[in-house]
């Protein structure tokens, strides 16, 4: 199992152990994936833009406040102190009367489960967070149906590779049990469709770090 991360030294985000699956076995042999360059131009990864999300969303992460500048970090999270990360802007965050966060400078952060309305750019609270070690989520349907997929490994790493450069919305990409699997901030379908025009289907696997709750 081979995992792509963003091109610093970063440790996984408290919450990215709850979006993997079971380990990882290898794929067997089967037709390879066509190439990006056989998808249809109105189809590219590049064009697919998401609609947002019309119901509250959950996230669960790390929120980063900077001097003001306040972030849900859905992905990986640097090992400094304070820590950094590149998150969501989240509008309406308090801390007044909130446990579990840590101070450093102009720096405050820590990890929750925040409710939320999406606009496709920025987070608008609804509602207090939840400490995310407090917080029980719904363990996500596998949209496999727990079926192998067939894409062969070397095929798989260099999808992989290809969907992680070209999609600046993803967070996190690995392979496992035949197919890519890619975590997004957000996704309606219309990555998911585009990933299966450019490689096939059944090939990569689009989930998104919001849920719809609401």
């Amino acid at each position: 199992m081979s995992t792509s991360h963003r091109r610093s030294t970063l440790a996984a985000a408290p919450v990215a152990g709850l979006l993997l699956l079971s380990a990882c076995t290898a794929g067997s042999a089967g037709s390879a994936a066509p190439t990006s360059t056989t998808a249809p131009s109105d189809q590219r990864l590049e064009e697919a833009h998401p609609r947002p999300p019309e119901k509250t969303v959950i996230g669960m992460g790390t929120v980063m406040d900077v001097g003001g500048d306040v972030q849900l970090c859905l992905g990986a999270v640097a090992e400094s102190y304070p820590p950094q990360c590149s998150g969501v802007p989240l509008d309406g965050w308090s801390w007044d009367d909130l446990e579990g966060s840590e101070s450093s400078g102009q720096t405050t952060w820590g990890a929750y489960a925040v409710s939320a309305t999406f606009d496709g750019e920025r987070l608008e609270s609804t509602e207090p967070p939840m400490l995310l070690a407090l917080y029980d989520p719904l363990v996500p349907e596998d949209p496999t149906g727990g079926v192998a997929g067939t894409t062969p490994d070397e095929e798989l790493a260099r999808v992989q590779e290809d969907v992680f450069a070209r999609l600046d919305d993803a967070l996190t990409a690995w392979s496992d049990r035949g197919y890519v699997w890619v975590q997004v901030v957000w996704d309606d379908g219309s990555l998911q469709e585009a990933v299966d025009a450019e490689y096939g289907d059944d090939v990569v696997v689009v989930q998104s770090a919001l849920r719809e709750i609401g």
